[in-house]
């Protein structure tokens, strides 16, 4: 199978590389909304000026470093602030603003919880003084629906 890398750009002007099977697949994608900038997780990412780069077959010997791999500090000490947030607190998933709630309220134990909201369950929580605040990244990891 070959793949071809392109240079990408999000809104907030990130630059970085990822590889598709093609570029109708990258198009695909982009359409449906599952890609995001790998600094910021903003969507809304393009295609940069670029010399493509298409892989043939098998690479010659394992990459410089793997793609999970921190490309800079800042990747880096994200990496790590994800680690220890995920550590130390319980994914409620797409249960987050009702658990926010009953915590707020005393009807839950008080406990470091992420999860998922959608925007306007979001601002009611910062509406009714329940203190919450965006995570960096995205997870399609959901474990309560």
């Amino acid at each position: 199978m070959s793949l071809i890398r392109f240079a990408l750009r999000c809104g907030a002007g990130h630059r970085f590389d990822s590889w598709f099977a093609s570029g109708e697949d990258f198009d695909r994608l982009a359409v449906a909304g599952h890609l995001a900038c790998v600094v910021c997780g903003a969507a809304g990412v393009e295609k940069d000026l670029m010399a493509p780069g298409i892989a043939l077959g098998e690479p010659a010997g394992p990459p410089a470093r793997p793609l999970s791999t921190p490309a800079s500090p800042a990747e880096q000490a994200l990496a790590e602030l994800r680690r220890r947030i995920e550590a130390q607190s319980e994914d409620v998933g797409r249960n987050f603003a009702r658990e926010a709630r009953r915590i707020h309220e005393g009807l839950a134990p008080e406990r470091a919880i992420i999860g998922e909201a959608r925007p306007a369950e979001a601002r009611a929580l910062i509406e009714d003084g329940i203190p919450v605040a965006p995570l960096p990244w995205w997870s399609r990891k959901s474990k309560a629906q």
